[in-house]
């Protein structure tokens, strides 16, 4: 048991510093901070004990889980991530303080689909760690306003972002499939953090080879030279050196059309479905491309894949990228850019 009463910014647990799992009687929850009725939070705080307990919560990383609670009747999403304070685990590493406090946030959603937004909330979680101080003037100037304003930071850019650029979202889109740099002007704070979160979830990032993404990012800056502007002076964005293809279109009319129901976890999933599609896409050309390389019908196919697909532009880039190495593709490569060019 911890000698000194850390807590939680959402509903916490000192938990000792080791790693082993704690028992019941090697940590206490106490509570640092909540807008849950005093019932809800027993029950949240027993929910949290019994993961701590069985050693189902990890340094940093955050899980999701439905929790029954009894206001509101139902079962809710809770992301829950258990952390120690970033200085605080520097001194423990040196020290092997055992007691150092650590701390389990837990935010609350109507559904489990704060899993679409897991990573967002580590991250968020991780600003945390290294701004969180015990005295109170820290508590009740940085970290109560902070933990209270997740929803608004951390869930919800996708979709401010949609209703600012409406259509021109296409040209968004079209940029981070084809990395080409983004730079944004005149606009305050939050919206060019909004637009950069938007970016970072909807490029293909972890989903295709490291080496192609850097070879990509350094294609498209060479060969534009210019990054693409949003310029927010005026009461519209307006786009400077912005491309799109029909795909990007296609899934902005999405986009736009998810917005009437005005449920930011729905954008999640349409920019998540897009991604998908356009991986799988990839996938397709590249299996196209080895046939290619012994059957001239295969050619063909790759040809009419890339005309019909809506974004053949983007896909060839990708391809060539990657088959840079490999002569026989690379030859297919060719061929179809000039088919394409035509």
């Amino acid at each position: 048991r911890s000698s000194q009463q850390g807590a939680d910014g959402g509903d916490g647990s000192p938990s000792s510093a080791a790693a082993e799992t704690p028992s019941s009687e090697d940590f206490s929850l106490s509570l640092l901070d909540t807008n849950l009725p005093a019932e809800a939070e027993t029950e949240l705080r027993s929910f949290i004990a019994k993961r701590l307990t069985k050693g189902a919560l990890f340094e940093g990383m955050g899980n999701v889980a439905s929790v029954g609670l009894s206001i509101p009747e139902y079962k809710v999403g809770c992301y829950y991530c258990r952390f120690r304070q970033e200085n605080l685990l520097e001194m423990a590493t040196l020290e092997s303080d055992d007691n150092a406090p650590e701390y389990v946030v837990c935010f609350l959603g109507g559904s489990e689909k704060e899993d679409t937004f897991r990573l967002e909330l580590d991250k968020y979680i991780q600003s945390l760690k290294i701004n969180l101080g015990l005295e109170q003037k820290t508590l009740e100037t940085y970290v109560n306003p902070y933990l209270r304003s997740w929803f608004e930071n951390a869930v919800c850019p996708i979709q401010r972002v949609v209703q600012l650029l409406q259509e021109k979202l296409a040209f968004l889109l079209h940029a981070a499939l084809s990395y080409t740099p983004v730079e944004v002007k005149n606009a305050d704070e939050r919206t060019e953090k909004d637009i950069s979160r938007f970016l970072a979830a909807a490029s293909l990032q972890g989903l295709v080879q490291e080496g192609t993404m850097t070879s990509l990012c350094i294609a498209m800056t060479e060969e534009q030279h210019k990054s693409m502007i949003i310029d927010c002076s005026g009461p519209q964005p307006q786009l400077h050196n912005a491309g799109s293809n029909r795909f990007c279109e296609d899934w902005m009319h999405t986009f736009v059309n998810g917005a009437e129901g005005g449920n930011p976890f729905i954008f999640r999933q349409i920019l998540e479905n897009f991604k998908l599609k356009a991986i799988q896409d990839i996938n397709n050309l590249k299996r196209f491309i080895r046939q290619a390389e012994m059957n001239h019908y295969a050619l063909f196919k790759c040809y009419m894949f890339l005309k019909n697909c809506g974004s053949g532009d983007i896909l060839l880039k990708i391809v060539k990228v990657e088959h840079a190495e490999m002569p026989e593709a690379r030859n297919v490569v060719t061929v179809l850019e000039e088919f394409m060019r035509e």
